[in-house]
């Protein structure tokens, strides 16, 4: 079963503007999720779709693939993530005249991912003919509320009102597919990223939250990284060096 991974990164940011060749430790962000994918040994294909000659030539001296450059329309502040990895799949199988079983999507701007996710993802929907998608979930006790427009707001769900620490208390799963999500490929030429039958890869690492979107963000990131590889090296992201 052939599997590529697709990783989207525009040029235009209003938040941080250039965030996906900003550099975090040495490596612009877009080197993250590359290394990731290349370390997990499970990527037949690593592919980059952006708008930026930049970020391509970046993309490519850290290992990935960028055969072509992604149209305008499809790199604009509301273009949705579902039809950028569309295009880019059905693009490059028809550029190789082959296709692909499993597709894994990865972004740059969430860096706390351990390349054995990715692997775990991807062997599941090998193993499982019957799952159609594995992704990074996030467990936490904290309740959630909705705004609805009928009632106003309201617990996520009824079981919510009854209080107890957090020890025990029923986990609910935040999805966190831009740090690992594989799908099968049939999902994402119909434009769906994810499917109905899942498996979530559960991690409990705080770092998983950071998402970089703002100077914030990535001051936060700049010291977890910091921290991780004084304490904790062996999950501080791994990068594999340029080709030049």
């Amino acid at each position: 079963m052939k599997t590529i991974a697709i990783i989207p990164a525009r040029g235009g940011s209003k938040g941080l503007p250039g965030k996906n060749i900003k550099s975090l430790d040495g490596h612009p962000l877009i080197a993250y999720p590359i290394s990731a994918a290349r370390l997990s040994g499970v990527c037949d294909e690593v592919l980059v779709t952006t708008d930026s000659e930049e970020i391509a030539e970046l993309a490519k001296c850290y290992g990935a693939k960028v055969p072509f450059i992604r149209p305008a329309e499809l790199a604009q502040d509301l273009s949705t993530t579902e039809e950028t990895l569309q295009h880019a799949l059905v693009s490059y199988e028809a550029l190789v005249n082959d296709t692909f079983d499993i597709c894994v999507f990865l972004t740059a701007t969430d860096i706390f991912r351990n390349p054995a996710w990715i692997k775990q993802a991807v062997d599941a929907l090998k193993d499982n003919p019957d799952l159609e998608s594995a992704f990074s979930a996030h467990a936490t006790h904290k309740n959630y509320w909705m705004n609805d427009d009928e009632v106003g707001f309201r617990r996520l769900q009824d079981w919510m009102a009854s209080y107890s620490s957090r020890q025990v208390r029923k986990k609910i799963y935040r999805e966190d597919t831009g740090l690992t999500c594989a799908s099968r490929a049939h999902l994402w030429r119909g434009g769906r990223r994810i499917g109905d039958k899942v498996l979530p890869i559960i991690n409990d690492r705080t770092e998983t939250g950071l998402d970089i979107h703002n100077e914030f963000d990535f001051f936060l990131c700049e010291q977890a990284i910091a921290w991780l590889k004084a304490n904790d090296p062996t999950n501080a992201p791994q990068i594999l060096n340029p080709d030049h």
